[in-house]
Parts: structure tokens; sequence; C-alpha cells
């Protein structure tokens, strides 16, 4: 076995006892030479169980850190992914320059981590997270409740492949992680994604970028003059999703890498911003 597999190994071996448990790293090095109880050993292998036949880490556990925040995680929402960051940094960067109380809309929010991640650094920001999914909403309430950030940040249910409702309002900008995976991506994911993730989180129509082209098109009428758009998307997209931006009346302002080098985020401005 290669080095990198025991500590994988190590790694899933440690969050799963210290969640049967319910104690922290440090507590079960303290509390090494004691018995664990017969509850706890039985837990340990149920949650075993469940890693050997392929469920995520996240949906074990039931939570996730994105961005420095905890996250409640279930089978309705993606489990926040590191590559997504680009996409959040983006966003912030953006909004700590965009005046006082700014706007800001998380489409296809599912567990809200993007929209979360920008209201806990932007201390003013008014977020609303919107997701066509009941289920996901759900999830993403929690998440606000649980960052203590209900003040600021709201859910809402809206159709990213629709016209935005008016009730929506104008927004400063427009952060979006869209499914696009394409029809034959789907067939080739991984069990661990195609078996247990959400399929209308993923599926981004036969080219994967259905979400794109609706988004730019109809999202426009939500964003005030001179407003924002930020986008995620596959690291073999960016060129398609810049030039389906700039058909829509966006001009590209910066293109970023994720933290393995691969392309995956743009922001860009719609129209003229107003003196």
């Amino acid at each position: 076995m290669q080095t990198e597999e025991m500590q994988y190994a190590g790694m899933l071996a440690r969050q799963i006892v210290c969640h049967a448990s319910n104690k922290t790293h440090e507590q079960i090095l303290a509390d090494r030479d004691l018995y664990a109880s017969e509850v706890i050993c039985q837990t340990v292998n149920d949650l075993t169980q469940r890693v050997i036949k392929g469920e995520p880490l996240a949906y074990i556990l039931g939570e996730w850190e994105f961005y420095g925040l905890k996250l409640f995680v279930d089978r309705n929402v993606l489990i926040p992914r590191d590559d997504t960051c680009a996409v959040a940094t983006l966003a912030i960067q953006q909004s700590l320059f965009l005046g006082k109380d700014p706007r800001i809309l998380d489409l296809c929010t599912g567990s809200g981590c993007i929209g979360l991640a920008v209201a806990s650094r932007v201390k003013d920001a008014r977020v609303t997270l919107a997701d066509i999914s009941k289920e996901a909403l759900a999830v993403a309430k929690k998440n606000i409740a649980l960052n203590h950030l209900s003040g600021r940040v709201s859910c809402i249910q809206a159709d990213a492949l629709g016209k935005p409702s008016a009730f929506l309002g104008k927004f400063d900008l427009i952060v979006s992680n869209p499914p696009y995976i394409t029809s034959q991506e789907m067939l080739e994911l991984p069990s661990s994604v195609r078996d247990f993730e959400p399929e209308l989180a993923l599926h981004g129509g036969d080219d994967g970028l259905i979400f794109y082209r609706n988004i730019a098109q109809n999202y426009a009428a939500a964003l005030k003059p001179g407003g924002f758009l930020c986008f995620e998307y596959g690291d073999t997209q960016g060129d398609d999703v810049c030039k389906i931006l700039e058909m829509n009346g966006y001009t590209i302002l910066e293109r970023t890498r994720d933290y393995n080098d691969r392309e995956r985020a743009v922001i860009a401005q719609f129209g003229r911003k107003e003196e």
C-alpha cells in the first residue's frame, strides 16, 4: 500500500472514531487508554461499512467544512469541494468593493456554501440563497442557522433555467456554481459521485452548458446596472462559458484557477455602471 493511501485511510479512521465517540481528535488522544463502549464500537463498525460501500465521508459524518465554515450536508446537496473556493474568492473580492450593503444572489446554491462564504467575509452583504430544489433549500436554511447568519442571509426557491421573478429584485452580484457535467461525463462519473450525489445538481445537459446560457440571458434582468456575474465551470469549459457571457452583453474581467491549477471560475460585468 502506498504511503498516500495509508495516510488517507488513517484520516478516515480518525474522522469515524471522532464522530462515533463525539470527541475531538485531541480528546481521543487524551483518552486513548480508556475502553470504548459497545455502542461506540458498533457505531464505528456501521460507519466503516458505509465507507466500504463507497459512500462519501461527508454524507456519513453529515457535515463538511468549506471556506472555514462548518456546513451540514446530506444527499440532497453536492458536497462542497475545494475547487469551489476559486469562485467564492472571486465573489468575495468583488463584493468588498460594491459599496454599502451589497445584495448578492447565490444561484443554484445547494448547501449554501458559496453565499455563506461571501456573507461571512463581507460583513454588510445581504445574501439570497436560491435553488429549485426544496430539499436543498432546507439544507441551506440549516447552514444559515448553524453559522449564525440569519440576520443577513435568506433563502428563496428559483429556477436557474427560467426567467427570474420580479419578486427577487435587483442584485449587485450573482454568483453560481451550476450543474455543468455533460451527458457523456455523467456516465463516466466515479460511483462515489454517481450513486450518492444528486443528479439534479450535476447534469448540465448534453454539452454541460445549458445553465450558463439561461442564466447569462435571463438573469441580467436581476442585476443592477453594471452588476456582476460570477461562474464556476468545468476545467475545459472556460472559453465556451466566456463566449456565452460576451454574447449576452457581459465584459470578462477575470478568469481564475483552483488549488489544482485548473481554470475554474470567471467574473464578468453586465452593461455600464451608472455614474
